[in-house]
């Protein structure tokens, strides 16, 4: 799947010139936790600023300021002084799992999605992935979900579905997953139209280890 396919496209974005305070209320009024900022002039994307920039931005609890000393300073400060400049971003027509590897090897929640022209279209975060990896496992349908060690060898997975059809039962999603050794797996099955007996009895001829069978 791909990016374009997930990303969030009703997108909310400030302006370098933007003051700090206007940025918070944003995020505090949208329920969102990062900021794309595009220059006003060219249109495109020259940083993020994010819930934790802008704390950062915000005097310390220690300070002898009173509040309307510390909203009139923060008034004055543009978002193009606490933004991060050097913006890790991807495209639309990238696969969706390098866009989550991408996010998990920098530490980051979400990626603005930015055009050949370099456009913003769109952000991924977390919160899409994670939206997405509940549809791949076919989590809000009822049936049962299996957790089984198989050998890793070519056909097995096309054996564990034809067995399940045999048995009348209808595969709603197949996932794997490293086993203990380089020479297996682990495969998560969903499935319906069989009972749990049935199902184990179907798996049998080429299951290793049943981990984990329930109703979901």
């Amino acid at each position: 799947m791909l990016v374009r396919s997930i990303m969030t496209k009703e997108l909310f974005f400030v302006h370098p010139e933007t003051p700090v305070t206007e940025a918070q209320a944003m995020l505090r009024r949208e329920h969102i936790h990062r900021l794309p900022v595009i220059d006003t002039r060219s249109k495109s994307l020259v940083g993020i600023v994010t819930e934790k920039d802008l704390l950062y931005a915000a005097p310390s609890p220690a300070t002898t300021l009173n509040v309307y000393e510390m909203t009139n300073l923060l008034s004055k400060l543009a978002v193009s002084k606490v933004m991060t400049k050097e913006v890790i971003s991807t495209g639309p027509d990238e696969l969706v799992e390098n866009a989550a590897r991408t996010m998990i090897d920098a530490n980051i929640g979400g990626l603005p999605v930015v055009d050949g022209d370099g456009n913003l279209v769109g952000i991924v975060t977390e919160t899409d992935v994670l939206k997405l990896f509940i549809e791949v496992f076919g989590t809000r349908e009822p049936g049962l979900r299996a957790a089984v060690r198989v050998s890793d060898r070519p056909g097995t997975l096309a054996r564990l579905g034809a067995d399940v059809v045999e048995k009348g039962g209808n595969v709603i999603s197949v996932g794997t997953w490293p086993g203990k050794t380089p020479a297996d797996v682990v495969v998560i099955l969903k499935v319906s139209g069989v009972d749990r007996d049935a199902l184990l009895a179907a798996l049998e001829p080429d299951v290793m280890e049943v981990i984990d069978v329930r109703e979901t």
